[in-house]
């Protein structure tokens, strides 16, 4: 017989279970700072001053680094002046090349939108603000290294100098299309130039780039790959996939996450991006994880540099978080004014990494207003002439793709001869 002491015990007990059965749970779902209507507020931004963040030896090893997942590397102040150690040595050659390559990538996603919108192409995504992410990353790995990119890359092939004409061309889905219309029109490839062929299954570039480094070290090769995804694809199986790959065997590989705030209609935080930053889920994987202004050309520059010479070392692979924004829509059947306040692309706390870096020429002495202006002007001139010179190709309403014939070009070896008898009855 239980004595009053345990009768007591026994009640409490009872109550607490009543209390557990009583509770009724609840999920948190987040929500973004400010919706449509709402006014703009970026407070929980976590940003680091510039030059304030330090900077490893290329050989520290990984767990000594963890601190760089959760500051942010900046290297430009407000005026435009370089500070700090993560300061890269580039000359002024240099810098005005990316300038010009973003410069030719943003006039291109202007007439390309305006394209979409007659009628003229079926879609578009643009890259508006991100634009140094893409070239200053061209501009730091060499020309023969693999790049796996997601849609928002086009600047990458434009700064490595494929013909913007050829772009223009698989926009239209005309017979300018190097690819025959085998792909959607914003999915360019170039195995020539060490682009390869962007995958509309977002995520799987990321383990494709692991097993080409993979194969790179096996063989012997000199070649590092890089690949890129947006913050939302963090959350799929094949961002962990690719982490654990690259871990476990130093897999030569640069993986950049491109946190520009929004996926399709989803802020950030639905993926996970408010309980930490995503850069410090390469920790968990025993990998070094930066966390880099992606509107700072040199910042960024700067980590893919030391990033590459890790890579090229034997050190493995690099996670990489740019913390930019998406000023756009995600894509041209997308409408951000529905989900996100109309102003917060003018408030983005990190600005405009075109203007950022023209800021910091003109701090060198280097540049002027006018010199911009300029420049603006020949890029719009040649982009316009290059989208006049396309259309004389055809468009999308005009229907002047390549011809059926060209279905296995390009695909066999040497084409079944039953292929060749099937094409031949269909009158090709």
């Amino acid at each position: 017989m239980l004595d009053s002491r345990h009768r007591a015990n026994h009640a409490d007990h009872a109550l607490a279970a009543q209390d557990v059965r009583a509770a009724v749970l609840e999920l948190r779902i987040p929500e973004p700072a400010a919706r449509a209507g709402q006014p703009v507020d970026f407070s929980k931004l976590k940003l680091s001053a510039p030059g304030a963040v330090r900077r490893p030896a290329v050989a520290a090893v990984a767990d000594s680094m963890h601190d760089l997942a959760y500051g942010l590397i900046r290297v430009l102040d407000d005026n435009g002046a370089a500070i700090g150690p993560w300061v890269p040595e580039l000359p002024s050659a240099a810098l005005a090349a990316g300038l010009r390559s973003m410069l030719r990538t943003r006039a291109f996603d202007d007439r390309m939108y305006r394209a979409q919108r007659q009628g003229k192409a079926s879609f578009y995504v643009k890259c508006t603000g991100e634009e140094a992410i893409a070239v200053s990353q061209a501009l730091a790995l060499e020309n023969t290294d693999m790049l796996f990119p997601s849609y928002r890359q086009q600047g990458l092939l434009i700064a490595r100098g494929y013909p913007i004409l050829k772009m223009m061309g698989q926009v239209y889905s005309n017979t300018l299309d190097p690819l025959k219309g085998r792909q959607m029109p914003v999915m360019y490839s170039s195995r020539e130039h060490g682009f390869f062929s962007v995958s509309g299954n977002l995520g799987t570039q990321f383990i494709q780039a692991v097993g080409w480094a993979m194969a790179s070290a096996l063989s012997g090769d000199s070649r590092i790959a890089a690949s890129w995804i947006g913050e939302g694809t963090t959350a799929e199986g094949d961002f962990h996939y690719a982490l654990t790959f690259a871990s476990v065997y130093r897999a030569p590989v640069i993986l950049n996450v491109v946190n520009n705030q929004w996926a399709i209609s989803s802020f950030q935080g639905i993926a996970g991006g408010e309980a930490a930053p995503f850069a410090a889920r390469g920790i968990g994987y025993g990998l070094p994880a930066l966390r880099v202004d992606g509107n700072d050309f040199l910042a960024v520059y700067a980590v893919t540099r030391w990033a590459a010479a890790r890579a090229r070392a034997n050190l493995g692979a690099t996670l990489i978080e740019h913390v930019t924004y998406r000023s756009e829509g995600h894509s041209t059947s997308d409408d951000p004014s529905r989900y996100r306040a109309a102003d917060e692309a003018s408030k983005w706390p990190l600005g405009d990494p075109i203007e950022r870096l023209k800021r910091h020429l003109i701090a060198r002495g280097e540049w002027s207003e006018a010199r911009h202006e300029a420049l603006q002007n020949e890029v719009k001139q040649e982009i316009r002439a290059l989208q006049r010179e396309a259309e004389a190709s055809g468009t999308l309403e005009a229907n002047t793709t390549h011809s059926p014939k060209t279905m296995f070009e390009d695909v066999y070896k040497d084409m079944d001869w039953r292929l060749q008898r099937q094409r031949q009855e269909a009158g090709f």
